[in-house]
Protein backbone atom coordinates (compact mmCIF):
# COMPACT_ATOMS: atom_id res chain seq x y z
CA UNK A 1 0.00 0.00 0.00
CA UNK A 2 1.19 3.54 -0.43
CA UNK A 3 0.76 7.00 -1.12
CA UNK A 4 -2.80 7.45 0.94
CA UNK A 5 -3.12 10.77 -0.18
CA UNK A 6 -2.67 10.28 -4.10
CA UNK A 7 -6.64 9.06 -4.42
CA UNK A 8 -9.77 10.58 -2.10
CA UNK A 9 -13.20 8.64 -2.01
CA UNK A 10 -15.98 10.78 -0.91
CA UNK A 11 -18.78 10.09 1.81
CA UNK A 12 -21.35 10.20 -1.13
CA UNK A 13 -19.68 7.65 -3.23
CA UNK A 14 -18.28 5.36 0.34
CA UNK A 15 -22.32 4.95 0.98
CA UNK A 16 -23.50 3.95 -2.15
CA UNK A 17 -19.97 1.04 -2.25
CA UNK A 18 -21.11 0.05 1.01
CA UNK A 19 -24.83 -0.30 -0.24
CA UNK A 20 -23.59 -2.31 -3.36
CA UNK A 21 -21.11 -4.54 -1.34
CA UNK A 22 -23.60 -5.20 1.40
CA UNK A 23 -26.31 -6.39 -1.69
CA UNK A 24 -23.81 -8.42 -3.11
CA UNK A 25 -22.10 -10.04 0.10
CA UNK A 26 -18.78 -8.66 -0.37
CA UNK A 27 -15.88 -6.53 1.25
CA UNK A 28 -16.79 -2.65 0.95
CA UNK A 29 -13.53 -2.29 -1.55
CA UNK A 30 -13.84 -0.42 -4.89
CA UNK A 31 -10.90 -0.26 -7.50
CA UNK A 32 -11.04 2.08 -10.00
CA UNK A 33 -8.39 1.17 -13.05
CA UNK A 34 -7.70 3.13 -16.02
CA UNK A 35 -7.94 1.17 -19.47
CA UNK A 36 -7.28 2.61 -22.60
CA UNK A 37 -9.74 3.03 -24.92
CA UNK A 38 -13.13 5.21 -25.07
CA UNK A 39 -14.00 8.37 -26.52
CA UNK A 40 -11.37 10.10 -25.24
CA UNK A 41 -8.18 8.20 -24.89
CA UNK A 42 -8.45 6.40 -21.67
CA UNK A 43 -11.61 5.30 -19.88
CA UNK A 44 -12.34 4.53 -15.95
CA UNK A 45 -13.07 1.06 -14.72
CA UNK A 46 -14.74 0.60 -11.37
CA UNK A 47 -15.37 -2.64 -9.76
CA UNK A 48 -15.71 -4.58 -6.03
CA UNK A 49 -12.57 -6.15 -5.38
CA UNK A 50 -12.13 -8.48 -2.90
CA UNK A 51 -9.14 -7.45 -1.10
CA UNK A 52 -6.38 -5.04 -1.60
CA UNK A 53 -3.46 -5.60 -3.97
CA UNK A 54 0.53 -4.95 -2.50
CA UNK A 55 1.03 -2.68 -5.34
CA UNK A 56 -1.94 -0.43 -4.78
CA UNK A 57 -2.85 3.22 -3.30
CA UNK A 58 -5.31 3.13 -0.68
CA UNK A 59 -7.93 5.53 0.45
CA UNK A 60 -10.45 4.79 3.32
CA UNK A 61 -13.68 6.59 3.93
CA UNK A 62 -16.49 5.87 6.56
CA UNK A 63 -14.96 2.56 6.31
CA UNK A 64 -15.12 1.62 2.81
CA UNK A 65 -12.02 1.52 0.90
CA UNK A 66 -11.06 2.70 -2.67
CA UNK A 67 -8.03 1.26 -4.24
CA UNK A 68 -6.22 2.12 -7.30
CA UNK A 69 -3.43 -0.38 -8.85
CA UNK A 70 0.16 1.34 -9.39
CA UNK A 71 -0.29 1.32 -13.25
CA UNK A 72 -3.51 3.16 -13.07
CA UNK A 73 -2.62 5.43 -10.09
CA UNK A 74 -0.11 7.91 -12.80
CA UNK A 75 -3.05 8.88 -14.86
CA UNK A 76 -5.24 9.72 -11.68
CA UNK A 77 -2.89 11.07 -9.05
CA UNK A 78 -4.95 13.40 -6.95
CA UNK A 79 -8.64 12.32 -7.76
CA UNK A 80 -11.45 12.18 -5.68
CA UNK A 81 -14.01 9.38 -6.95
CA UNK A 82 -17.76 10.87 -6.21
CA UNK A 83 -21.04 9.41 -6.48
CA UNK A 84 -24.09 11.79 -8.04
CA UNK A 85 -27.28 11.15 -8.82
CA UNK A 86 -29.13 13.73 -10.80
CA UNK A 87 -31.86 13.66 -12.97
CA UNK A 88 -30.03 11.95 -15.89
CA UNK A 89 -29.45 9.03 -13.68
CA UNK A 90 -26.62 8.04 -10.78
CA UNK A 91 -22.84 7.28 -11.53
CA UNK A 92 -19.59 7.29 -9.85
CA UNK A 93 -17.35 10.22 -11.26
CA UNK A 94 -13.83 11.30 -11.04
CA UNK A 95 -12.36 14.25 -10.72
CA UNK A 96 -9.11 13.81 -11.85
CA UNK A 97 -6.53 17.11 -11.74
CA UNK A 98 -4.36 15.22 -14.62
CA UNK A 99 -6.95 15.31 -17.18
CA UNK A 100 -6.72 17.40 -20.10
CA UNK A 101 -10.43 16.88 -21.51
CA UNK A 102 -13.13 14.90 -21.21
CA UNK A 103 -15.84 13.04 -23.33
CA UNK A 104 -19.60 14.16 -22.56
CA UNK A 105 -20.35 10.61 -20.78
CA UNK A 106 -17.32 11.31 -18.14
CA UNK A 107 -16.46 8.16 -18.71
CA UNK A 108 -13.00 8.36 -20.58
CA UNK A 109 -10.42 11.48 -20.33
CA UNK A 110 -6.92 12.29 -22.18
CA UNK A 111 -3.91 13.64 -20.74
Amino acid sequence: MSDTAAIALTPSAAKRVAWIADRQGKPPILRLAVDGGGCAGFQYRFGLADGVEADDSVAVQDGVTLVVDEMSLELVRGCAVDFVESLGGASFQVTNPNAASGCGCGTSFSI
